[in-house]
């Protein structure tokens, strides 16, 4: 037991087990949704097909209002909310008549099951007026504080099993993430793309640029590391020929928590033979336009307090443009413009990373706050996109984008690189760098992938826990998150999770190239 159980209940239990009553029995009953119950009970005014017909919910008891000889007391399934009256004469003209007594032993929070006659009060309340009341769970821990929840945020985040039946519009959060799942699956397959599932355990890690977690396989005495990103393996199966693929995955990385990031992720990465990097933003705005349309009804969300219109096509801007624009005309070929401008904002780097980190780094700073969106942010430098397609017009940067809204990132995409010799030297160029947050040896099972040759290829990756964010209108991924990573219980609270940006946060010029 733990000190959530209330002593209070517990004799309740005691009771009832010497009473011959079952407080947790095994069989549970056949219900009807309450928001079914509530659809058929019309109006008042226009009663529907339902009423004085006997049905049967089973739920929560949220809450009892004891008037002696009639109990009032709202019943809460994952549908909705319906009064249950539960009258002293009319209960016992049903199949228990001894349970008056019994409901002494009920309290809220308690699992219940009501069977009885439809109707409506003269209040106007739709109301189902109790025949038969069988208790399913006992709750031995009492709910939150009525009307208030789960005040306390990591409380919430801890107890998700509590916060999404008493918390307001908790539940509705999580069923739009499970609708737009199903949005992005019934959208990627009507273009023929196939779902597919690609290992977590890598041996090397790749297609990303992040700190991975690591372990050790025992059988095969050998380090593995979780996905940090599906992307090489999805890749491969483009050289296999099956050419429109796609993953709704879990990622991993190492890194800081904060209200954008978590250590596992889910991610939606999808690539496409003869596409490129045009055909992903014409993915990406009509997948999100279509999701807001379809499952909010509008493509006006409020996000973080302002309103983003989702409606495609999305605005368009070329990084470099953007990166002088916010830092006083400075440009990203410039080193000494560029080391003064890091030097005059406080920006710095690990030793030996280069410019190209710092330029990254600026970016974060200086330009994604701006980025309100949505708004394509097109044309990276080709020294930070190992993984990217150079513009074949303009050479020092490469076909790929970022997606904004808000100021924050929600998709990269890029016309794929798929000449062997070129990837092998950009991967060594990557392990040079002893930069743990990259590879530390060449994938060389990939290369020899892209020998047997890879059409031209589009990839594209979503984060799915920020696109959820957006068009949910949640401040912070936990909120999104049905399980966040938390520290343990018990931890110093000076050392508690913080809504601050993670410190070792890869920059721009070091994301992924499908980066969360």
């Amino acid at each position: 037991m733990t000190e959530l159980i209330h002593p209070d209940r517990l004799a309740k239990l005691e009771r009832m087990r010497e009473a011959g009553i079952d407080p947790f029995p095994a069989r549970g009953v056949d219900s009807t949704p309450v928001a079914d119950v509530q659809a058929g009970g019309g109006t008042n005014e226009e009663p529907g097909e339902l009423i004085d017909t006997k049905v049967t919910i089973a739920g929560r008891l949220m809450g009892m209002r004891d008037f002696g000889k009639l109990i009032f007391a709202p019943i809460q399934d994952r549908t909705g909310r319906l009064q249950v009256g539960i009258q002293k004469g009319r209960i016992e003209k049903g199949p228990t008549p001894d349970w008056w007594p019994e409901r002494k032993f009920l309290d809220p929070g308690d699992l219940v099951s009501i069977t009885g006659e439809l109707g409506w009060t003269q209040k106007g309340e739709l109301t189902i007026w109790a025949e038969e009341v069988k208790l399913l769970s006992k709750a031995l821990a009492p709910p939150p504080e009525k009307f208030h929840g789960l005040a306390d945020k990591e409380v919430r985040y801890r107890r998700r099993y509590v916060d999404l039946w008493a918390s307001e519009g908790v539940r509705d959060v999580f069923i739009t993430r499970s609708r737009i799942l199903s949005h992005i699956r019934s959208f990627l397959e009507s273009r023929g793309y196939l779902e597919v599932e690609t290992p977590t355990l890598h041996p090397v890690m790749g297609g990303a640029t992040a700190l991975p977690f690591s372990t050790h396989h025992n059988a095969l005495d050998m380090e593995l590391f979780l996905r940090i990103a599906p992307e090489l393996y999805l890749k491969r199966l483009i050289v296999g020929g099956l050419e429109r693929v796609f993953e709704i995955s879990r990622n991993f990385r190492n890194e800081g928590i904060s209200n954008r990031h978590n250590p596992e992720f889910t991610m939606l990465e999808l690539y496409q033979a003869q596409g490129d990097y045009t055909h992903m933003m014409e993915i990406s705005e009509t997948m999100i336009s279509g999701a807001a349309t379809d499952i909010l009804g509008t493509t006006e969300v409020e996000f973080r307090g302002a309103t983003y219109n989702v409606q495609a096509p999305f605005q368009r801007e070329r990084y470099d443009a953007l990166f002088e624009k916010h830092n006083e005309g400075v440009s990203i070929h410039d080193e000494d413009a560029v080391a003064a401008r890091a030097k005059e904002l406080g920006v710095t780097v690990a030793p030996g990373l280069g410019h190209w980190k710092l330029v990254g780094e600026i970016f974060d700073e200086t330009v994604e706050p701006h980025l309100a969106g949505p708004i394509f942010v097109t044309h990276y430098p080709s020294a930070i996109c190992p993984l990217a397609k150079p513009d074949p017009t303009d050479t020092p940067f490469v076909e790929r984008f970022e997606l904004f809204i808000g100021g924050m990132e929600l998709a990269n995409a890029f016309s794929e690189l798929n000449d062997p010799i070129l990837q092998m030297e950009k991967f060594e160029e990557q392990v040079a760098m002893k930069d743990p947050e990259t590879p530390g040896e060449v994938d060389v099972d990939y290369v020899q992938a892209l020998e047997y040759g890879m059409p031209p290829a589009g990839g594209l990756g979503i984060g799915i826990d920020r696109l959820v964010m957006v068009l949910t209108g949640q401040d912070s991924i936990r909120d999104v998150l049905l399980f966040p990573t938390m520290r343990r219980q018990g931890a110093d609270e000076s050392e508690a999770e913080s809504e601050a940006e993670p410190t070792n946060e890869a920059s721009d010029e070091a994301k992924p190239a499908k980066s969360e």
